[in-house]
């Protein structure tokens, strides 16, 4: 993929931000939606741009939490370090709610957005359906709270999922409106376009999304009954084969690469790519004419069983004492950061 004005080389001093909820186990779905394609990107970047990857707690529990939630949390960040990302100077990882400036910022940002833009937010529709009476506040307020994540640290890069792209354009509206007020104390995130083309760099695929192993025309999800449907990223390696061996295909009986009439073949082919780190269209090229469903099946079971195999031994080896010293360095990082962000935000607004 040709990748016009983000060669790794010439990208220099920009700060790149994301976050991973950990309401639950991870879904290979998620890992390859989300975790590995950032850590690839944070290698990619990390030696000339910030990259900020927070723990959204706060954001985490608007909704249950399926087992413990620093149990997950800890276990998020090992599987970073697991799929190889490099801590180094400029990566920096923290907790949302270990850094107070995320919290009051959110509140003063409430007092410039309006309750009509919020409201717009189709998130915000969907899970409170189109604003039940019974919803949280927290799930209304949620873009705001994302907002401060972003502006606190000058974020210019978000790499985000679809669903969260109208909030990137809320967050630079907002952060429009209080520099027109105050005078240029935000940092504003590229526009949507600038932030799928950036997205697009962080993976050999291109933009993905995993499908259910048993009905692909649905997104791989924690929540499906089947167990043979989902991948979860502590599975037994020898389940997960027999997992994609009886994945859901089609009768068209030759491989290629469709998502509208083979969706289910077009579904193995993207998790190879994205666990080999070779490009879709390779992948495509090399399976392309072939009519042997069940080889594609044997070789895709056999790169993701021996990559979870591997990834499981090197969480099992990070300990917890080496992810709490990680989290100490990026919160005192975040924490003098924001705090002089928030500072200048207080003094825009006459509270200091």
């Amino acid at each position: 993929m040709l990748e016009i004005g983000y060669n790794k080389d010439m990208m220099e001093g920009k700060t790149i931000l994301t976050g991973i909820r950990v309401n639950s186990e991870m879904t290979l779905g998620n890992f390859l939606g989300a975790l590995l394609p950032m850590t690839r990107l944070a290698n990619k970047y990390s030696l000339n741009n910030k990259i900020n990857i927070f723990i959204p707690d706060l954001h985490t529990i608007i909704s249950e939490v399926d087992g413990e939630l620093q149990k997950n949390l800890i276990q998020g960040i090992k599987y970073y370090l697991a799929a190889g990302l490099e801590v180094n100077k400029n990566v920096h990882i923290y907790r949302q709610s270990y850094v107070p400036a995320h919290s009051e910022l959110c509140w003063m940002l409430n007092c410039v957005a309006t309750m009509g833009e919020v409201s717009r937010m189709i998130q915000y529709k969907e899970k409170s359906k189109n604003g039940d009476a019974g919803t949280n506040v927290a799930i209304f307020d949620y873009p705001v709270l994302m907002a401060a994540d972003i502006l606190l640290y000058d974020a210019n890069y978000v790499p985000v999922g679809e669903d969260q792209f109208q909030h990137i354009e809320l967050t630079r509206d907002i952060g429009e409106r209080v520099n027109r007020k105050f005078g240029e104390i935000f940092v504003l995130p590229e526009k949507t376009e600038k932030q799928v083309e950036f997205i697009e760099t962080a993976n050999s695929a291109g933009g993905i999304r995993i499908r259910d192993l048993q009905n692909p025309e649905k997104k791989m999800s924690k929540s499906a009954l089947a167990e043979n449907s989902k991948i979860m990223m502590n599975d037994d390696p020898l389940r997960v084969a027999k997992k994609i061996m009886s994945a859901q295909t089609d009768s068209l009986g030759k491989i290629a690469f469709d998502m509208f009439n083979q969706a289910g073949i077009s579904n193995l082919l993207q998790i190879e790519a994205l666990i080999s780190d070779v490009p879709l269209q390779e992948v495509i090229s090399t399976w392309a004419g072939e009519t042997r469903y069940g080889d594609l099946k044997k070789k895709v079971a056999e790169t993701v069983s021996t990559y979870l195999s591997e990834f499981q031994a090197k969480v099992a080896k990070i300990s917890d004492e080496e992810v709490y010293q990680i989290l100490a360095e990026g919160e005192r990082y975040a924490n003098e950061v924001a705090q002089a962000k928030l500072l200048a935000v207080q003094r825009a607004f006459k509270l200091r």
